[in-house]
């Protein structure tokens, strides 16, 4: 914290208790009968004055913030209301993207937040929610660094590609510039339980991709198109905010890196602890150092409990597989 905002806030909680002790005092002396009293009209003076504290204390960290950068972070697979659709009876499942875009327009509109960190703990996820974050991101009135702590691959590399800096760890895991879909195709579960499939639609492609009958090589062809369409998208999207170069983007094969070469391919600007990036965002506002202040949405019990619970199946090696897999409708995600 600046030595302006210290002080300047120092003052305000001394103006401020001072203030409270003297209307104790003029209570006192205002009501005769607590002047014979000693103890209670000490313990009046006492809690006027600690509360008046405590206000100017709120007060001053309004005044004078104690931070001058905000912080939003990306965890887990990420959705649009951050139901993971997993096993777990528990509420939350995934980084909601909803929540985040909030956040980080929160951030923008307050005052105090001179410049934005997006945290990415995150494999990647749907395609439209990772570019919601990635356009909030890109629109920050103010410097913007994408820091990969742990993983920033697929979704969470296209979320970076808005910022201004993309900062990884030496090894965090980076890239998987990529498009995937799945089905869990059951015909020969059907036919061995003696179930038939009988098909009634209007408009071809309406029930597909079923998942109780194989798929025909035209419709295996209209997926893959959807597939390649996203994938030039996100390709577009590194390519402009990145400032790669289209062929090297393709050429990584969807593959994943760890900090420190994709700091030597270009992946990233810079490697290296979280201090590092620190010390250039503090040199880019130009002030000795920063101060952090996270922005998240409140979370309930529930959603507490959901957390973690995800850590544990996370540590399972259960983490990811529980989102994409065992629906009836194919997922597609970055």
């Amino acid at each position: 914290m600046s030595t302006v905002r210290t002080l300047g806030r120092l003052l305000v909680v001394l103006v401020g208790a001072g203030l409270a002790a003297g209307i104790g005092i003029g209570l006192v002396w205002a009501v005769p009968e607590f002047t014979a009293l000693g103890l209670l009209d000490t313990l009046l003076v006492t809690v006027v004055a600690v509360g008046g504290l405590v206000f100017a204390g709120r007060l001053a960290g309004e005044i004078f913030p104690g931070y001058n950068v905000a912080e939003v972070e990306v965890d887990d697979v990420i959705t649009r209301d951050g139901d993971g659709g997993g096993p777990l009876p528990v509420g939350g499942g995934a980084a909601s993207a909803d929540d985040i875009v909030d956040q980080i327009e929160k951030a923008d509109e307050d005052g105090n937040a001179e410049a934005l960190i997006v945290k990415l703990n995150t494999p990647g996820g749907a395609v439209v929610p990772s570019e919601d974050i990635r356009r909030a991101a890109e629109e920050f009135d103010g410097p913007t660094v994408a820091y990969a702590e742990d993983m920033a691959a697929s979704g969470g590399y296209w979320i970076a590609s808005g910022c201004d800096e993309f900062h990884a760890r030496e090894a965090s895991i980076v890239g998987s510039i990529g498009v995937v879909g799945s089905q869990l195709g059951r015909t020969g579960l059907a036919e061995k339980a003696g179930l038939d499939y009988r098909r009634f639609v209007a408009g071809e492609y309406k029930d597909s991709p079923s998942v109780w009958r194989e798929l025909e090589d035209r419709e295996v062809e209209y997926f893959q198109g959807l597939l390649d369409d996203w994938y030039d998208a996100f390709v577009e999207t590194v390519v402009d905010g990145r400032g790669l170069d289209e062929e090297f983007v393709r050429d990584t094969e969807a593959r994943i890196y760890i900090g420190e070469e994709a700091a030597e391919n270009g992946l990233v600007d810079t490697c290296g602890p979280r201090e590092e990036m620190e010390d250039r965002l503090a040199e880019t506002l130009g002030v000795d150092g920063i101060e952090v202040e996270t922005f998240e949405p409140d979370k309930g019990v529930t959603d507490r409990i959901g957390a973690g619970a995800r850590s544990v199946a996370r540590a399972f090696g259960a983490g990811v597989a529980s989102v994409i897999v065992g629906d009836d409708v194919p997922r597609i995600r970055t």
